[in-house]
């Protein structure tokens, strides 16, 4: 049985350190939103999955970009950027506080997202706090204190933030029929592939190890002790192994095998485009605005 239900743009894990409690990263507190357009602000904007997230901003209903931020490609403008048919007659500048403070002035419900930086991540959520906006922060290898502060930090200025390691419901989707099948088969093995190099393990497939290893069980007993390196990588301490392919022209690609007597059960997600990012990020645009605190993961709304 194959689901064909991985990511390239993501992911990242915050899970990697075990025993650490996060239950404080994904309650959720709700406060009714404005009934004018959410202003958008994408900051990251010339990167790819910044364009994707202009046009996809821009034919939403109920929303608009309002600003376009980067250091890359300063005073050009973002439509053109992003090849849309006509000029969105808004330049992108290297300059945060600035377009925070023109939103901040017309009073309008406004939601930055973040592309940019681990680094910078932590300053750019307090930026929009400071000028009363939520923030979705999409933000690869962002580390797991940098989350924990955030979180206390929106705690106490009671603002809203969606940390999401993955927009791909896809993604999402395959991590929680994982843990499902888990529960049924002892045996499991994670298959990347992606068409140029990147950090290996990637955060989807240790995102998926440290899910199902957070259950308890030991995988794959009869061979949990090689230490043969064609045998893959061990990820944690419960015998998963993950193998990575670089090939130009494959897709992003996650596979999760299950096995027991005589079946084989697997999951398969494959990425083509950033463009599969999108509906992840209208949602999680739409949610934060509701937020008074910092979730940690998309599929709290799924």
């Amino acid at each position: 049985m194959a689901a064909a239900l991985s990511s390239q743009f993501h992911p990242t894990t915050y899970r990697s350190i075990k025993n650490v409690k996060t239950k404080q990263l994904v309650s959720c507190s709700m406060q009714q939103p404005s009934q004018s357009n959410i202003k958008v602000v994408i900051n990251g904007a010339a990167k790819e999955i910044g364009r994707a997230a202009v046009v996809a901003v821009t034919k939403a209903r109920g929303m608009e970009v309002a600003g376009a931020v980067d250091s890359h490609l300063v005073g050009e403008d973002i439509g053109m950027v992003c090849g849309m048919e006509e000029a969105l007659e808004m330049p992108i500048i290297n300059d945060l506080t600035m377009v925070l403070g023109s939103i901040s002035q017309s009073k309008a419900t406004g939601v930055v997202v973040d592309f940019t930086d681990p680094s910078t991540v932590y300053e750019n959520v307090k930026q929009a706090t400071a000028f009363g906006m939520n923030s979705v922060v999409y933000v690869p290898r962002i580390k797991l204190d940098t989350v924990t502060a955030l979180s206390a930090f929106c705690e106490k200025a009671s603002m809203g933030c969606l940390v999401a390691p993955t927009l791909s419901i896809g993604s999402i989707l395959l991590q929680q029929a994982a843990i499902s099948a888990s529960f049924h088969y002892n045996n499991v093995e994670i298959v990347e592939s992606r068409p140029t190099p990147t950090d290996f393990p990637s955060p989807d497939a240790i995102q998926i190890a440290n899910n199902l290893s957070n259950l308890g069980q030991i995988y794959n007993r009869e061979d949990i002790s090689t230490d043969i390196l064609a045998r893959g990588q061990v990820l944690g301490e419960d015998g998963i192994r993950v193998h990575s392919l670089v090939l130009p022209g494959l897709p992003s690609s996650t596979t999760v095998y299950f096995s027991g007597p005589g079946e084989v059960y697997s999951l398969k997600h494959d990425i083509t485009d950033v463009r599969c990012l999108m509906p992840g990020l209208i949602l999680a645009i739409r949610k934060v605005v509701r937020l008074k605190n910092l979730v940690y993961g998309l599929e709290k709304f799924l």
